[in-house]
């Protein structure tokens, strides 16, 4: 529930494909294409937007089969908005889904960057490194977008 003096607002969605491409590089991530935006968006299994006064300035979202396996994804916020709690908010929200929605045996994978580690530990992730399991990743460099 939202402060009725709070200007920050969390509501389930999806961004469009612009919103998405601006507020990921806003925050200093990586840009993706057009195409590969258009194809993954309509693909999540919860995303939430974040605003301020209206204007979108946050997102996360998460991404599986629905069953067994998701991957928490595209945390992030405004710099000018950053350090006042709000990507907990994000993760609060995607969090209390997996808790409603997950089936007790799937598995909740994420990639954290720098500090934002310590971030992801308040909501019980841990490094991986069971029975020698490591995070691995690959960028594919497919056909042009």
């Amino acid at each position: 529930m939202n402060d009725i003096t709070d200007p920050y607002t969390i509501e389930p969605g999806v961004p469009s494909v612009e919103v998405f491409r601006r507020l990921r590089t806003d925050a200093g991530l990586s840009d993706r294409s057009p195409r590969a935006a258009a194809l993954a968006l309509p693909n999540t299994w919860f995303g939430v937007l974040l605003r301020h006064r209206g204007e979108p300035i946050g997102m996360g979202r998460i991404i599986g089969d629905g069953g067994t396996a998701f991957q928490i994804v595209d945390i992030c916020v405004h710099p000018d908005h950053q350090g006042r709690g709000l990507g907990r908010r994000i993760m609060a929200a995607l969090t209390e889904e997996l808790e409603r929605r997950a089936p007790s045996s799937a598995y909740v994978s994420l990639i954290a960057d720098g500090p934002a580690k310590f971030l992801y530990e308040k909501f019980g992730f841990t490094e991986t490194s069971a029975s020698g399991s490591v995070g691995m990743a690959r960028v594919m460099a497919g056909p042009v977008s």
